[in-house]
């Protein structure tokens, strides 16, 4: 008995800190793990550790490294000095960059030098801004320098109206030295204006140092090209999409030799690749890529010797993520992998049998005080009889006999995979943790369950998976433990006008929304979007077109703001006033109308953010609005 009481004694305080519940407020001080590299000599794994600091609404960062089997990290002050720098060319005689380049007069300014107060723009010409910046004129340009002489770099790009690295997301990815440091193969879209608008067909094209010409190797292929790299004996592999005009296409690795253009993935349907690395022999090609509502580690054999398609092998397997490929240490690839409960961290990977071992433990601590959240596969049946994986988080120390509220979470995209990822602003766990089962669907128009489950949402964007949707939620609600009285609906991008279209066709499920970002009218949407390969894709078109059928249903049948009459709950709008994806005009219609109709809402409007929150102070106020709303409108406690 004595022994009884003493291990309780040992255990109880243990089980009490566990219990500790994950607020927004310890969310934001998770480290954030980003890999940058192994080490020159193949022992170290270094890495850098950003920890928010909300009440300087900054973050601090230190670089780490640590053994690649694992042990002890060490601070290092000098990372650049330890990682082999891609931008120096093989020879060792050049380095690559890229820099803002003047090349069209926009700006009242540039055409009236005198005016120097004006902040005019004049603009003859669609392009005239993209994500969340307003175009002005400059270019980013790849510039090619002699080591040690900046001041003799060389615009390899000279006068050309295009960006490379590519808007808005492209960094030096966005070009590679070939391995006889005698050209540079960048990826460019080398369209302007409205061309540059209405398509996604970016290029590799190849500069000659010594000639100083251009050459477009893959001219082509219609779709999008990107990320070279080539393997250590010189074979070169991108990722390609196909379809012109289609942003969401399959994705593969494809390699040039001189036989010919291979691709490597093109004979798996389900796969969609997410990034991909070459081995250090030039023998295989890791990559990760969605399989069944997660993210795993494939190999694909190639040594350009062939134009047999090569057979892919699936290494990993789990419920979690592989998010990153860092890099290749003997049998063991270096990873960064999370899962709903867990940020990012960095993993080995046995590549002979798929075992893992975490190497970082930056947040440890911080998740021995957290209780975790039980997450579960269930497969339901949609209304065409297909079968939906649909992931269910569980709040900490969940009790069946208990009833719950339940939030059904509506994924953007549209064609992003929902998988074991960890967000700073879309955290399950910490849903889960206030109380809520979160129901989260991998409906129509996500990869990892084939090519035509994901391109049935294309044109389609208010049918099927709306259905699916519902379909999840009225599953799951069959469970005693689901109060069918206190169910929600929250999501942002497609999400959000996965949101608003629910909210005029729920048939009183819901008690509560929140829309972040949400398209609430195609037609304005249409009028004010930015990249408008996507409406012309997805959509089929303009709104203006009244013999094209298809998009007609689209801008009359699945547009939300045709369901406003019907709208009777709760719902909090939210939205960014420099997103020029989802513009800001959709938000203030959408609490607008609820306004107009009488209906409790409420609109958080973040001036300076994008399609997304980046600022920490005010990522925490959309955290605090969140929860209120729900505390409000869905009580977690009765």
């Amino acid at each position: 008995m004595y022994k009884k009481l003493i291990l309780v004694a040992l255990i109880s305080p243990l089980f009490t800190i566990a219990q500790n519940k994950l607020t927004p407020e310890i969310l934001w001080t998770i480290g954030r793990v980003s890999a940058l590299g192994i080490s020159k000599d193949g022992k170290q794994v270094l890495y850098s550790v950003s920890t928010p600091n909300v009440e300087a609404n900054k973050s601090s960062r230190k670089t780490f490294s640590i053994p690649v089997e694992g042990g002890v990290p060490s601070e290092v002050s000098n990372p650049d000095e330890l990682l082999n720098d891609r931008n120096i060319s093989p020879d060792g005689k050049f380095v690559l960059s890229n820099k803002e380049v003047k090349i069209k007069k926009i700006t009242g300014n540039d055409y009236y030098p005198e005016l120097s107060k004006s902040n005019a723009y004049i603009f003859d010409n669609l392009n005239n801004r993209h994500w969340d910046t307003w175009e002005d004129g400059n270019f980013d340009h790849v510039f090619v320098a002699p080591v040690g002489k900046t001041g003799e770099a060389k615009d390899i790009m000279p006068d050309e109206p295009y960006d490379a690295p590519t808007k808005p997301f492209g960094g030096d990815e966005d070009y590679t030295w070939k391995p006889d440091s005698k050209s540079v193969i960048y990826v460019t879209k080398k369209k302007y204006g409205k061309d540059y608008a209405i398509s996604t067909n970016s290029d590799l094209y190849e500069y000659n140092l010594g000639t100083g010409k251009t050459i477009n190797l893959t001219e082509a292929n219609k779709g999008y090209d990107i990320n070279p790299s080539f393997s250590s004996n010189g074979t070169l592999a991108w990722l390609q999409m196909k379809r012109d005009g289609y942003e969401s296409d399959k994705q593969d690795i494809v390699a040039s030799t001189g036989l010919g253009i291979v691709n490597l993935t093109g004979n798996r349907d389900d796969i969609h690749v997410e990034s991909f690395r070459w081995s250090n022999d030039g023998r295989d090609v890791f990559f990760n890529a969605p399989v069944n509502g997660t993210l795993q580690l494939f190999t694909v054999n190639y040594t350009g010797a062939t134009m047999q398609l090569p057979e892919v092998k699936q290494v990993t397997r789990g419920d979690f993520d592989i998010t990153g490929i860092i890099g290749q240490s003997g049998n063991t690839l270096i990873v960064t992998r999370t899962d709903m409960n867990h940020a990012a961290e960095i993993y080995s990977v046995n590549l002979k049998d798929g075992s893992m071992q975490q190497l970082t433990h930056v947040n440890d601590d911080l998740y021995s005080n957290i209780a975790s959240c039980k997450t579960e596969r269930r497969f339901v049946t949609t209304t065409d009889g297909k079968k939906m994986l649909v992931w269910v988080i569980y709040p900490p120390g969940f009790d069946p006999a208990k009833k719950y509220p339940t939030l059904l979470y509506c994924q953007g995209g549209p064609q992003s995979p929902l998988t074991q990822f960890y967000s700073f602003r879309w955290n399950f766990q910490l849903m889960a943790s206030q109380g809520y089962i979160v129901v989260a669907p991998n409906r129509r128009g996500m990869p990892g369950h084939g090519t035509k489950w994901n391109e049935q949402i294309s044109k389609d964007h208010g049918g099927q998976a709306i259905k699916d949707y519902l379909s999840a939620i009225d599953a799951v609600s069959k469970e005693k433990y689901v109060d069918k009285n206190r169910l929600g609906c929250i999501g942002a991008s497609y999400g959000g006008y996965s949101v608003y279209m629910l909210a005029g066709i729920h048939n009183n499920r819901f008690k509560s929304f929140i829309a972040h970002d949400g398209i609430f009218d195609m037609r304005s949407m249409y009028g004010t979007t930015e990249e408008l390969w996507f409406p012309d894709w997805d959509w089929g078109g303009n709104y203006w077109d009244k013999k094209n059928l298809a998009a007609q249903k689209n801008y009359s049948q699945f547009n939300p703001i045709n369901y406003v009459s019907k709208w009777n709950t709760p719902i909090l709008v939210i939205q960014g006033g420099k997103d020029y994806r989802v513009p800001i005009e959709q938000g203030l219609q959408a609490f607008q109308a609820a306004q107009l109709l009488g209906i409790k809402s409420k609109l958080l409007y973040l001036p300076d953010e994008n399609h997304w929150v980046l600022n920490a102070q005010n990522a925490m106020v959309w955290q605090h609005e969140f929860y209120k709303w729900l505390e409000e409108t869905l009580p977690a406690k009765k």
